[in-house]
Order: structure tokens, then C-alpha cells, then sequence
């Protein structure tokens, strides 16, 4: 869930083509990086995207065609900057398993699924 919030700037690193898709791996600096899970959201220039892989400082998107044709990302080239914005969810959990006195623990979401 992204709420079109700017948290951080991003670097596109490489775009390979596969198919009529391209493939969009942006660098991140490690406030972004922290929430960034497979598969997983994130926007980027303001489009939710679906994280398709990830590594320490770096993520990758697929862009299909109509996303392509239909916004920015279909413009983007290496070295150019993007916005980005991570999943409010991601920073809710942190939130609130960080806080002191919080009765949600890893092991309470463990076992409730999560």
C-alpha cells in the first residue's frame, strides 16, 4: 500500500528488455531498502510496482508493456533519478514492534500468520 509520499530518491542502474517487458533495476539508499521485500510494493515516480527480486542496495521492477506505454517509467533511462515511496505497511510493523511497552512481538505475528 503506497499512499503517493516521496520517501527517498532512487538511481536507475539497468533496464534489460525480456519479452515486451523491461526490466528496471533502481539502487536505493538503505532507509528505502530496509522495507523492500520480494515481491513485495513499492512505488516508484508515484506507479506501485511488484518488487520482482532485491539485494542489499538495490531492487528490481518489471515494467509490462501498458505500464510502459501508459506513464513515465516508459521515458526512463539508465542514470536518471525516480522517486520512491515503500509500503506504509512495512513501516506500521516496524513501528510497532520497535516500540517499548508494544504487545505485538515477532513471535505474536509469527503466529498469527505473519
Amino acid at each position: 500500500m503506497v499512499q503517493g509520499h516521496v520517501d527517498d530518491l532512487g538511481r536507475i542502474v539497468a533496464i534489460t528488455p525480456e519479452g515486451d517487458a523491461r526490466l528496471v533495476r533502481i539502487e536505493a539508499p538503505p532507509g528505502v531498502m530496509r522495507y523492500v521485500v520480494d515481491k513485495g510494493f513499492i512505488a516508484v515516480d508515484g506507479i506501485s510496482l511488484t518488487v520482482a527480486t532485491h539485494d542489499a542496495g538495490s531492487f528490481q521492477v518489471s515494467i509490462v508493456g501498458h505500464t510502459r506505454d501508459n506513464t513515465i517509467m516508459g521515458t526512463r533511462r539508465v542514470g536518471e533519478m525516480v522517486n520512491l515511496e515503500v509500503d506504509i505497511i512495512a513501516k506500521y510493523v516496524e513501528k510497532m514492534t520497535g516500540q517499548s511497552g508494544s504487545n505485538i512481538t515477532w513471535d505474536f505475528l509469527r503466529e498469527h500468520g505473519f
